[in-house]
This record gives structure tokens, C-alpha cells and sequence, in this order.
């Protein structure tokens, strides 16, 4: 830490330093309020129900007998809800039908909204919800995903990166190549359930249309209501101060949606909380995959052909791609490079972001491979990798801003006890356990988006930084204010952090690992021009002095380059092999992941992340009844996800790694912490049985049924 002195005050470099969260105090009293529990006077609640079938029409909603219950105030439903229009583009694209709520009768997939009841208490609500009658005219479906689905196609364009790219001869790249690995991987539908469900209040107040919302960016989703309702984007205010994370679920959701539409009806507040079950149904998912990789390399390990083709689910509504295609243009280069992000749509919801969306499971069936190609080699996997580094982007042949990949798996090795690896599968035991270890790499895109913020000299000596960020629960205010803090050369006492209210003007979403670096160069620009300003002014005038900027120009003049952080994932696996339990003993990730602003919450982002891995690889997986088109198990119950019995000791660091383009150095963190930990831990699974497992998560049945633990055990 160092310390200098401006006039009379001494000012802390607080960026780099751990600081505890400075909303810490008021979530551990209580005193943080949650969407879902802050109070409104003549607050209604309005209770989401959803279709029990998977495709067809509503034929009637049978609303009178619920209306004539106790405390219930109003049926929503396609016959007499408000009209939106859902006939733009925001900027992540046009909006998925599923938030243009009650505009016709087509239900597309079980679990589609087909009506709000709205009632004084949310017991009314519930009551009266579970009791509504919907009929139907059910029409046949089809939710089942498997590799080469006949229904497959390459989607014409994406808005985020190419659909397909390659370049050279890749049938003859794997011919002339000395060694071959060709594998299919598979990955299931996962679910996002972060600890704080879904909620909005609606209201009108002043003529302004203003919800309070749990959500990933205020300043978005008061733009798309604009949109939906036809509202000047002025009438329109959100808020969401505290958020009990999101992780790509908390964009613009139906239940925003309904809200509004109920407060318009009745104009009072109606609040709307969606239950556990009915987010696996209408705030998005991971969709399943199947990827093919294929991997041509002389003997040496030096590759000539690289193929990845991945295949996804969309809904029959919207089309969103998986892109796990997109890992390998950044990681691996070849003669011969292929990529190819395919599509199928089932009558199922439209999946959506979730954390490292495309790099997670591409990661998985990438990283996997990487490690059977060295197995056949007879090459360490990590000297394999080294073998393999590019000088500049595999497809786009940028430059990288910065590549410390291999510092990163050095650090690791060393931590991790590598050099002391046999690498020779099924030899080490502890009583009935056998034992592995496995490593993969990791990188994740570290981008900005423009953003405006506004820094605020206060005649009592503080400082207000106004910005429409969103913590989500990763640290963000409290990292924001530190950068604040040494922007002005004052400590972070003297900074007020106000953030999540759409009023403060546009800004980045809380997505992408792009948050705290767009957020850190607004705040910077501002608070640089409001230093130089009180320099030439000779102080603070009492009625104070506000500087605000716009980062738009300076984030678009940015040289092309390949700007990622990087990582090295390591993990010792331990299996049973009576039971086929996997038990995960250890892990560790080393990341070059930029300026670490506040190295306690940036740890355990990474933590966070690598948990998500582990319990990726062996937990999670959503099942969908093939009759019904709906969940199995629809709650975390039967929604498997690792508890604290489940992972073990995790170390996570980093090596320095600044991004001398960016003001600060960021380059984000908060989704590359779960890249390649399920190829980690897989290739640990090998490495303690002899047995490939390409099929996401390793359960005990997957164990016993591959033979690992007798094949070894005899």
C-alpha cells in the first residue's frame, strides 16, 4: 500500500488493496433490502401461471370463478392484457417473445405464461393461481436433443461472433497428420438459480412508469420497457440497489413485464416474485450441447488440423446460439481451422446467457481433448499446450493485448506439485480411492462497452459517483469506489457510491465480465476531468461542481487486438471404486486476468467460478420429460448442485497482468473462474481410472457403467 499526502489529507492507493465490501454491514444486519421485500403502500401481488402443455393453443382461461375469491383484483391473460410491441432491436438484439407477454393464444413450449392473478396478499394470489383453469388444444412436440438432430442447421449470422470460420485444406491436414483425435462431448441443460429469485415492483408515480427490480442493469431493462409499452425512455425509472446475483438470468424478463402491465390496470403497485420452479422455466438456460472435435497433430504434438463443430437448442421463438464453438479461435492454432456453432429449435424455452455462455462447456469438450491428444502423444499436457502457443489470433490474426497463458499454467504447476505427476493412468490409491490429477486452460474476452457517469465535488469535501452500474453481488460498488478513490487522490471514505437507477444515463450491463472495466473508465474520465476543473476553479464552490463523461468515443477508438484474460486450472480427483464417487480433493486456478482492483472479492469471483466448474462436471444436469416437455425434478431438490459438503479446499491467484490499453488495467473476472474446470476435473477422472468421460456430469452410474474403477482395481 502506498500513501501520499495532498494538502492536508492523506490519500491511501487503494486500488490493489483488499478492502471489505462497503455494503458488507448492511447485508449482514439485514438492513440491505432486496427487490422482493421492499415495502409500498396498497402494494397488490400478482402471481405468474404457467402452460402445462408443450405446444399448442389456449382455448379458454376460465377467470370467473377466481375472481370471485377472496383479495383477488384481476386475471391477466392474452384476452384482455395490454398490447406491447415487441418490434425492435435493443442492444442485445431483438427482444425474445417471451416478454411480449399475453399477446396471442400460441403456447410454444410447457411453462410459457398464460396468466397473472393479481391479489391483495401473495397467498391470495397463489391460492387463486393454483386454482385457475386453463384449457387447451395440445398439439404434438418434440423437446428430445441429441447430436445430428435432422432438424440441425448453421444459423445465418450472430449478432456477438461469426457463426463458422476456417481457413486451409482440413481434410487433408488430417490425413497428412501423424496423430488424430476425433470425440464427441456432451453437456446437458443447466440452470442459473442464483440465491435472490426474480422480483419487480411496478408503479406509477408522477407519471413515470418505475419498477424496482432485481436485475443486471437498470439502465437496459427501463430502455426496453420504454420499448415494450411505447413510453418516452424519460417516463420510464428502474432501480435495483442490491442484487443477490444473476449470473445471465436478470435481463428483461416476463415478469417485469407483468408488473407493469398489472400496475397500468389497476394503477397501484403489483409486485411479482417468481417461485423457484418457475425459473426453470422463464428466465433462460444453458442449453445442452454436442460438440465434435477433431484434432490432427504430428508426432511431436505440433497441430495441423483443428475442427470443432458444436451443436445447440433454441426455442421455435427465438433463436439463441451456445457459441462453444468460439474457445478454440482464440486458443489453438493449426494449418487447417474450423469452426462451426450449429442450431436446432425444439418446442423447449429459449435458452440465454449463463455464465461464460459458449466458453464453459466449449471449454469442457476442447480442453478434454487437448489432454487425449497428449495421451496419445506421450507429451505432458501442459508442455503440449505450450507447444501449440500462437503468436496472434488463430482466425482473426490480431495481436493479443497481452497472452500469459503459460505464466499461468508455470505458476500452477509449480503450486501445484506437477513435476511430481506420474502420467500414467490408474497407479495411485488411497484405500478404495483411486487417484488423478488434470489440468486445462482457460480465456475468457475482456471487453468494454461505452458508459456515461457522473462524479460530483460536494461542498463538505466528499465526492458522489453516480453511474447506472449493478452489483450483483461480485463487489462492484466497492470496487468501483476504490477506483473512484484514486482517480480524485482521495480516500475511499470520502466517496458516496450511488449505482442501479436507470436515472443516472446509459451504461453496461453487469454481463460479459465487462461491468467493472467499462464502469472504471467512465469513472475515471469523470473523476480526471473534475480534478482538472477544481484545479483551475482553486476549490469546491458551495453549491458543489459536477463533471460527467461519455466513454463512447475513447472505447471505439481502440486498437483491433485479441484482448482476453487467461488461465490455468488444476485439480486432483478422487474415485471410488465400489460406488463410482467422484470426490474433487483440491483444486487450483492461476488467472492473468488484468488489474486486480480489490484482490478480497476478486478472489472469490474466482472461487465462485471454479465451484460453478466443479459442480458442472459433476452435478448439474436438467432432464425433460419427453411426454410432458416439462422438467423433471424442477427445484434444487431435483436439480442437483454442489453444496458445501461438495468442494473442497480452492485455491485461486493470479500472476500481474495489466491491460495497458484500458485506464486502469481491468480486464475482467467474473466469468473466467469457471473455464476449463470441468475439463480439470475430467481429465483428472482419466487420470485416475484410465477411463474418458466426454459426457457431462461424471455421475457414479457413468463410473461404475465405464469400468474405471474395476478395470483399475484389477
Amino acid at each position: 500500500m502506498t500513501t501520499t499526502t495532498t494538502g492536508t489529507t492523506a490519500v491511501t492507493g487503494a486500488v490493489g488493496v483488499a478492502h471489505t465490501r462497503v455494503e458488507g454491514l448492511a447485508k449482514v444486519t439485514g438492513a440491505a433490502r432486496y427487490a422482493g421485500e421492499i415495502p409500498f403502500a396498497e402494494l397488490a401481488h400478482g402471481w405468474l401461471v404457467l402452460s402445462t402443455i408443450a405446444r399448442g393453443r389456449i382455448r379458454a382461461v376460465e377467470s370467473a370463478p377466481v375472481l370471485a375469491m377472496p383479495g383477488v383484483l384481476a386475471v391477466l391473460h392474452h384476452g384482455n392484457a395490454p398490447r406491447v410491441d415487441g418490434n425492435y432491436t435493443g442492444p442485445l438484439g431483438a427482444p425474445d417473445p417471451v416478454v411480449q407477454v399475453f399477446q396471442h393464444d400460441r403456447v410454444p413450449y410447457a411453462g410459457w405464461p398464460v396468466a397473472l392473478v393479481v391479489a391483495e396478499t401473495p397467498e391470495q394470489a397463489r391460492e387463486a393461481a393454483e386454482a385457475l383453469v386453463v384449457r387447451y388444444d395440445q398439439e404434438p412436440h418434440e423437446v428430445a436433443f441429441a447430436a445430428g438432430h435432422p432438424d440441425i442447421y448453421t444459423p445465418e449470422s450472430s449478432p456477438h461472433s461469426p457463426v463458422e470460420t476456417e481457413k486451409g485444406d482440413l481434410a487433408a491436414a488430417l490425413a497428412a497428420s501423424a496423430v488424430v483425435v476425433d470425440a464427441q462431448y456432451t453437456t446437458p441443460e443447466e440452470h442459473h438459480h442464483p440465491l435472490e429469485p426474480h422480483a419487480a415492483m411496478a408503479r406509477w408515480d408522477g407519471g413515470r412508469l418505475e419498477l424496482v427490480d432485481s436485475n443486471q442493469g437498470s439502465r437496459y431493462v427501463a430502455e426496453e420497457l420504454a420499448h415494450l409499452f411505447s413510453l418516452d425512455p424519460a417516463s420510464v425509472r428502474v432501480r435495483s440497489e442490491h442484487v443477490g446475483g444473476g449470473f445471465g438470468s436478470k435481463a428483461l424478463r416476463p415478469h417485469q413485464v407483468l408488473a407493469a402491465m398489472a400496475a397500468t390496470v389497476l394503477q397501484r403497485p403489483v409486485r411479482v416474485v417468481l417461485t423457484r420452479r418457475q425459473m426453470f422455466s422463464v428466465v433462460g438456460y444453458r442449453s445442452p450441447t454436442a460438440q465434435r472435435i477433431r484434432l490432427g497433430a504430428d508426432a511431436d504434438g505440433r497441430l495441423r488440423a483443428f475442427d470443432h463443430q458444436a451443436e445447440c437448442v433454441t426455442s421455435t421463438v427465438h433463436e439463441f446460439i451456445e457459441r462453444s464453438a468460439d474457445m478454440g479461435r482464440v486458443m489453438y492454432d493449426a494449418d487447417a481451422h474450423h469452426t462451426v456453432n450449429r442450431v436446432v429449435r425444439l418446442d423447449v424455452p429459449t435458452p440465454s446467457w449463463m455464465r461464460a455462455p459458449g466458453e464453459a462447456p466449449g471449454s469442457f469438450a476442447l480442453e478434454s481433448a487437448l489432454d487425449e491428444l497428449a495421451e496419445k502423444c506421450g507429451i505432458d499436457p501442459i508442455a503440449l499446450r505450450a507447444r501449440n502457443e500462437p503468436a496472434a489470433g488463430p482466425v482473426s490474426g490480431l495481436p493479443f493485448s497481452g497472452r500469459k497463458l503459460l505464466a499461468c499454467f508455470q505458476e500452477g504447476a509449480r503450486r501445484f506439485g506437477w513435476a511430481d505427476r506420474d502420467p500414467r493412468p490408474g497407479l495411485r490409491r488411497d484405500g478404495r480411492w483411486l487417484l488423478g490429477t488434470g489440468t486445462a486452460a482457460a480465456h475468457f474476452p475482456a471487453r468494454a462497452l461505452p458508459s456515461t457517469a457522473a462524479v460530483t465535488a460536494e461542498a463538505d469535501g466528499g465526492f458522489t459517483v453516480r453511474i447506472a452500474a449493478a452489483d450483483i453481488g461480485t463487489g462492484a460498488r466497492t470496487a468501483l469506489t476504490l477506483i473512484a478513490a484514486d482517480a480524485l487522490e482521495v480516500a475511499p471514505e470520502r466517496i458516496r457510491m450511488q449505482i442501479a437507477d436507470s436515472d443516472f444515463g446509459p451504461a453496461m450491463i453487469a454481463g460479459g465480465s465487462m461491468g467493472t472495466r467499462s464502469w472504471a473508465w467512465a469513472v475515471t474520465a469523470a473523476a480526471g476531468d473534475l480534478r482538472e476543473q477544481l484545479a483551475l476553479g482553486g476549490g469546491i464552490p458551495p453549491q458543489g461542481i459536477t463533471v460527467r463523461s461519455d466513454t463512447t468515443a475513447a472505447i471505439a477508438a481502440l486498437a483491433q487486438k485479441e484482448r482476453h484474460a487467461f488461465g490455468a486450472q488444476f485439480a486432483e480427483v478422487a474415485v471410488d471404486v465400489t460406488s463410482g464417487e467422484v470426490r474433487v480433493r483440491r483444486m487450483l486456478g492461476i488467472f492473468a486476468a488484468g488489474r486486480i482492483v480489490n484482490p478480497l472479492t476478486a478472489r472469490s469471483q474466482f472461487i465462485g467460478g471454479m465451484t460453478w466448474g466443479l459442480s458442472m462436471a459433476l452435478h448439474e444436469e436438467a432432464v425433460r420429460d419427453r411426454a410432458s416437455g416439462a422438467p423433471v425434478g424442477a427445484d434444487l431438490a431435483g436439480y442437483h448442485v454442489a453444496a458445501h459438503a461438495d468442494v473442497p479446499p480452492i485455491e485461486a491467484d493470479w500472476v500481474d497482468d495489466p491491460d495497458e490499453d484500458d485506464p486502469v488495467g481491468i480486464k475482467g473476472i467474473g466469468e473466467i473462474g469457471i473455464v476449463g474446470g470441468a475439463a480439470a476435473i475430467a481429465n483428472a477422472v482419466w487420470h485416475a481410472t484410465g477411463v474418458r468421460h466426454r459426457d457431462l456430469p461424471i455421475r457414479p452410474d457413468r463410473v461404475l457403467l465405464a469400468g474405471g474403477g474395476d478395470r483399475a482395481a484389477g
